[in-house]
């Protein structure tokens, strides 16, 4: 299994072993209580809160894809920031606040305010189903990555002994102290995993052989015609999939989507809650967004630097990466990972793996957590409750335990899973399940917005609300048209503004309720430690 691997790459997953078991064993405390549980006793610090955002919004989607889109485009992905600015904005103005005042466990809680507890748990339970795929998927991805290294395949047995063994680590090192452990650990894995990329983008520019101002002007004249690679604001209208980082795609999509992502979106917002006051919390998810920057830009720089080392020949003596698309094993892959697979370093080929590793576990770490929030304080408490059943915080924290042992156990399931209907069949579900939190986020905005700027609404528009918020970005999916019109009429759509369309119908659906037929609810008691 390791016989690709050097002595020093042994050497480097040994550490990153040792480093896993002490801190596993320094930052798993007890958590008797579902306070301390679920939101870390509202004692976090701002700064470690804020890398765990940071930490959480990456992926080893993000470890390798970051280089590929730098490979195949420009500087315009960071632009997206800017619509991250606006909404973190506009998360701190209106929904922090919120949250801490009425004192919630998810924020889906905000709803029971106003709407009732089917409001809730509805909402709790698209978030759930939005998670399980994109999350499930997340993780087939890393799979892929670690199975094609470690095994030199991607044969199904490789594949599923890596998801598990991905998930059995994510899942032992946080089932024990909660959204603390989560927290600290997503702080190690993001300086593994920016520690990779470090160490690329060094090994890289060496192999270079020109100085870096000519590496700079390489890039701003790729080829004869062709537009610079240091480009960061992209002008062009253009509503297609190839538009998205457009600054008009930036200014609209990408704020509802930041908006979403940070303010309803209870693997991002958790971590915001675990503060001290809605103050700190405001600074913590600002931060992130701030610390995002020069992270996304690391990935980036490495696929620009894999652009010269296989697009240049006129520089590099290496020659061109065979075909547009390189493969490995007759599977397409992308870039970085071809040159992982292929020409990187011994020591750094290890120092990679386990980033990739880094980031599939920061990512599946808050899953756990996040998702074990919603299925008990949304949907498990609640019906205990209506049966008339008074448990104490203690059995809510075992059953919080027991809830990311399910979520695991549905993750690696999902995971297996994409695996299977990708290889067999030609349903693109990888691309629905990367892109299916936008058709959750959808409904979820509609129906956020009415709550913040309206009195109408009622539990039964929140529904309808949230079930057309998904149903809308499905159906302006390219695969999705192909069944139900004529190829001619079938139109690519980019994200955002799939995501601008579905929240505007969802927002005047759930616009429709009156308030009469709102059944308010009685203040929700909150079991305090």
């Amino acid at each position: 299994m390791l016989g690709q691997y050097s002595f020093a790459d042994i050497l480097v997953f040994v550490a990153y072993g040792l480093v896993l078991l002490g801190s596993g064993w320094l930052f798993n405390r007890k958590s008797s209580s579902t306070q301390d549980y679920f939101l870390g006793g509202n004692k976090m610090s701002m700064w470690v809160v804020a890398i765990s955002v940071l930490a959480t919004s990456q992926s080893a989607a993000t470890f390798l894809g970051g280089p590929d889109q730098g490979y195949r485009g420009d500087l315009t992905y960071l632009a997206t920031n800017i619509g991250a600015f606006i909404a973190v904005g506009f998360v701190a103005l209106f929904l922090i606040p919120k949250f801490y005042e009425q004192r919630v466990y998810t924020v889906y809680e905000l709803l029971e305010q106003r709407f009732g507890e089917r409001a809730k748990r509805e909402a709790g339970l698209m978030y759930l189903f939005g998670r399980v795929f994109a999350s499930g998927a997340r993780l087939y991805m890393a799979a892929i990555a670690v199975a094609m290294i470690l095994f030199g395949n991607i044969d199904a047995d490789s594949v599923i002994t890596a998801t598990l063994l991905l998930t059995f680590i994510g899942l032992v090192y946080t089932v024990y102290g909660g959204i603390r452990t989560v927290i600290y650990s997503d702080v190690l894995q993001a300086v593994v995993y920016v520690s990779a990329a470090i160490a690329v983008i060094i090994v890289l520019y060496n192999a270079i052989p020109v100085s870096f101002g000519e590496l700079v002007s390489a890039l701003q004249n790729p080829a004869p015609g062709e537009p610079s690679k240091l480009t960061l604001i992209d002008t062009n209208v253009d509503f297609s999939s190839s538009g998205v980082f457009n600054i008009w795609s930036v200014l609209t999509g990408f704020v509802l989507l930041n908006i979403a992502a940070f303010g309803l979106d209870q693997d991002m917002t958790q971590r915001v809650l675990t503060c001290k006051d809605a103050k700190e919390g405001s600074k913590a998810i600002l931060m992130s967004v701030v610390m995002v920057i020069p992270v996304m830009l690391l990935f980036i720089i490495i696929g620009l630097l894999l652009f010269i080392y296989y697009q240049r020949p006129d520089i590099m003596a290496s020659g061109q990466a065979d075909g547009p698309v390189p493969t490995f094993a007759g599977e397409a892959v992308t870039i970085f990972m071809y040159y992982v697979l292929t020409e990187i370093p011994a020591g750094v080929r290890g120092l990679v793996t386990i980033g990739i590793i880094a980031a599939a576990l920061s990512t599946l770490n808050s899953g756990l957590n996040s998702m074990s929030s919603v299925v008990i304080q949304d949907i498990y408490r609640p019906w205990q409750q209506r049966k008339g059943k008074q448990y104490s915080d203690e059995h809510y924290v075992k059953a919080g335990r027991v809830g990311m042992a399910v979520v695991a156990a549905a993750l690696g399931l999902m995971a297996c899973l994409c695996y299977y209907w990708q290889q067999y069949t030609e349903t693109p579900l990888l691309q629905f399940a990367l892109s299916v939190m936008v058709f959750s986020y959808s409904g979820l905005l509609g129906v956020y917005f009415v709550t913040l700027f309206s009195k109408r609404g009622s539990s039964r528009s929140v529904t309808t609300a949230l079930v057309v918020g998904f149903f809308v970005p499905l159906v302006m999916q390219p695969y999705t048209q192909q069944l139900l019109l004529p190829a001619d009429w079938v139109t690519d759509i980019g994200f955002t503004w799939q995501l601008m369309i579905g929240t505007a119908i969802s927002t005047l659906i759930c616009l429709v309720g009156s308030q009469s037929n709102t059944a308010p609810t009685n203040q929700r008691k909150v079991s305090e430690a």
